[in-house]
């Protein structure tokens, strides 16, 4: 078995578990002003990332207040492992 390096997200998701890592476009959320323009030049803006990087935030539920906010409604995430990350940090 080979030894694999995982990247999260800022959202917690696996970045190899995202269609724009997978297809090169996004090189995991690296949270910086460069990566977020980077993916809005690609037609494919992250709000979560940027909106991480705007605050300053490393992990959204651990680390965010409005964990989970607006900004996961649109994603395909049962609202069950939202509340979950967010009871972790309670």
């Amino acid at each position: 078995m080979q030894n694999k390096t995982f990247l999260a997200g800022c959202c917690g998701i696996c970045c190899s578990a995202c269609g724009l890592f997978v297809k090169n476009i996004c090189k995991g959320c690296i949270k910086t002003q460069e990566s977020v323009d980077i993916l809005n030049k690609e037609g494919v803006g992250c709000p979560v990332l940027e909106c991480a990087v705007k605050n300053k935030i490393d992990v959204c539920s651990r680390d965010c207040d409005k964990f989970p906010c607006s900004e996961f409604n649109g994603w395909p995430i049962q609202k069950e492992w939202l509340k979950m990350f967010k009871s972790r940090n309670n």
